[in-house]
This record gives structure tokens, sequence and C-alpha cells, in this order.
């Protein structure tokens, strides 16, 4: 099969002042970008809005401090024509190297500006978040959140290779092995397990599939499923996905609506993980990750929650969500469709505020969306 991504070694910098390129699904690698890549009227994605000749002249034959090109950052968002952002970051330092278009992605979407500072605060008994009364309560399916993380020294998923995935997977694993008490459980390679066994395990909303289009295009799929893996412990109220989109995504989870005891939950696995390794972190942008809308505290907090009602004005349910800074999404997620009615519901800030007030806004919206439904 041939593979979008194309290894630093086989990229050519020849015809680069070649003519313009038209962007779209029929690009099959990197290397058929030889000239500026010209987007059709109507593509909104960020990347598009900002990637100017300008910065284009600047940053099409750079490569990052690990040798990754800048047109593997781009590459998504020009050939996938419906991206919102279009940029994936191949290593904490593409975030630096091309700064030219990255601040200017990462201020319109979280409007935070070069010089702002992001500080970190997963103290849950900061949280207002009362038990809900039985009537807003069965309203709930569960409650998850999560974070992304990835370890300090190494590429991210775009750009690192097979052998530093397998490492990586190596060294969570180790980590995970020191969990005790409710956290204790097994590791489970994707390459390992029975087909039953992983069907079911997404099917429960439990396990990750393969990358979408937008992660195939930037690199992310490479050699699946190798490499990747799941742990979790004996309830699956805790989980760690290895080698997805970033490199750990640390996951507290129940059914139901306790958002405090899952808060707590994912704050002490963190401090625990963070004790035996490091991640990739810094005072602008938090935690570091591929996709620049995670940067910060790489965290999505959220409820499948059903709200028949309400989802059927689907203007006033947008409108509720922008006002409590939440997403609606489908039941499995970003470019998912909702499964029997159910919404997938979370947070939609995660850079320059703190991972308190980001569990503290899906709780509001998810308080002021349950009063609309019961009013309906």
């Amino acid at each position: 099969m041939l593979r979008v991504y194309i290894l630093c070694s086989s990229i050519h910098s020849a015809n680069m002042s070649g003519k313009d390129v038209k962007c779209g699904s029929h690009l099959k690698s990197i290397d058929e970008l030889t000239g500026y890549p010209l987007f059709p009227t109507g593509t909104k994605s960020l990347m598009a809005r900002f990637n100017t000749r300008e910065i284009w002249k600047k940053y099409h034959d750079k490569k990052d401090a690990y040798g990754l090109p800048y047109k593997l950052c781009v590459f998504s968002g020009i050939k996938n024509l419906d991206s919102g952002v279009g940029v994936y970051a191949s290593s904490h330092d593409s975030y630096r190297t091309f700064s030219e278009l990255m601040d200017q992605v990462i201020e319109a979407y979280h409007k935070h500006k070069p010089g702002d500072k992001h500080i970190s605060d997963m103290d849950a008994n900061k949280l207002k978040c009362p038990l809900l009364p039985p009537d807003e309560a069965k309203m709930i399916v569960s409650t998850r959140i999560r974070v992304s993380r990835n370890l300090e020294g190494y590429p991210l998923a775009p750009g690192v290779t097979k052998e530093q995935r397998d490492e990586i997977m190596g060294k969570v694993v180790r980590a995970c092995d020191t969990f005790t008490g409710d956290l204790k459980g097994a590791f489970y390679p994707l390459e390992e397990m029975a087909e039953k066994t992983r069907k079911k395990l997404i099917a429960d909303h439990f396990l990750f599939k393969e990358g979408d289009r937008f992660l195939e295009a930037c690199g992310c799929n490479r050699d699946w499923p190798s490499g990747r893996g799941i742990f979790y412990n004996a309830k699956k109220t805790f989980l760690v996905w290895v080698n997805e989109e970033d490199q750990l995504r640390i996951i507290s989870m129940q059914q139901g609506s306790d958002f405090s005891a899952v808060f707590k939950r994912l704050s002490r696995a963190i401090n625990h993980i963070e004790s035996v390794a490091t991640f990739s972190y810094d005072d602008h942008l938090g935690y570091i990750t591929s996709c620049p809308t995670n940067l910060g505290t790489a965290l999505r907090a959220s409820v499948h929650i059903k709200l028949p009602k309400l989802s059927a004005r689907k203007d006033e349910f947008q409108a509720i969500a922008d006002k409590f800074h939440v997403q609606i999404r489908g039941t499995h997620g970003e470019h998912s469709k909702n499964e029997g009615g159910i919404y997938d519901i979370s947070n939609k800030r995660r850079l320059g505020r703190t991972e308190v007030q980001l569990v503290q806004d899906m709780y509001n919206g998810v308080k002021a969306m349950i009063a609309r439904e019961k009013e309906l």
C-alpha cells in the first residue's frame, strides 16, 4: 500500500519553485507538493488561512530539529479540504521552527498569544461539581475525562519512527506496571489482540481504532497496529492508550455522572505516571500534542448524554454549547454521528486555562443543557 507519509531521507527539494499545486485528495504524498498549495474558494481551515505565499516560501524546504519537514505539518489540511485546522506538529520543535504559522493557528483557535503562559492545576478539590439529582443524573450515560501526553525527547506521532514507537510503548508499559490499588491492571498490545476482543472493546468505547483520513494524511497511521496497545484496570474505569494520535491518552471513566470521582482518579494516575516519566511541556504551550487544538491541558472532559428534545432544536443546542465553551460531538467522538439520540458533550477550551477550569466548563454546560431539556 502506498504510504502518504514519506521519510525525510526520501524528500527532495527539487522543483520548489514550480507551478502552484491544487489541493485535494488526489495528492498522494508530500513529494507532490512541488509548488505553493492553492485552496479552492470556501476552504475554511486555519492552515489555509495562514499558510500565505510568504510563509510557504520561508518554510517549504525547512525541517525542524528532528529533521522533519514543514510540508508534513501542513499536508493533512492540504489533502483534506474539509479540515478545521489542517495542521499537525511532527515534534515539540515544530512549534518553534515553524512559529510564524503555528503562532497564528494557536492564537486563532485558543486566543492564546505568543507571550501568554499556561498553568496546570489538577487539584480536584477545587471543582464545584455536586452530584446531580436523580432526575438529571439519569440523562447521563457515562462520564469520561482524558488527557493526552507525549514523552520528552521523541518526535510526535507524524514523525516518530517504528523503533521509537516501540521504545515509547516499552517505557509506558513499565510505568503502568507500577500502578497499585484500584489503578492496577494489565497491558494488551494491539498486535496480539484477538479480533473479537478488539471489536468488543471498540464497541464499548474502551479502545481506539486506526486513525481517520486526517491522521492518515499526516503519517499517524504508519505501521499499524505495531507499537500500539491499551492498559486498563480490573473495573475498566482507568485506561491508558499507547501510540494513538498521541503517545499516551490517560483516561478515567465510569457509568453515571460522578464528575468529581472521575477527575480524582485521573489526577492520581497522572501524578503517578509523571513520577516515573517526563512529559513534553513548556510554559507557553503547556503539554505538547500533535494537534494544536489539544495544546495546554490536552484535556477533554465529556459525558454521553440523552437530550432528545433539545437536540431537535439544533440552533438552540449549539447556542448553549457556545455560551458554556463546550462541543457537541457524535457518540464516537469527532467526525462521528450520534447513536440512539446520545451526544458527546465536552469542553472546547484547552490552552491558557487549568484542568480544573475546563472540567468546570463541561459541568456547567451540561447543567445548562439538562435545565433546557427539562423545560422543553
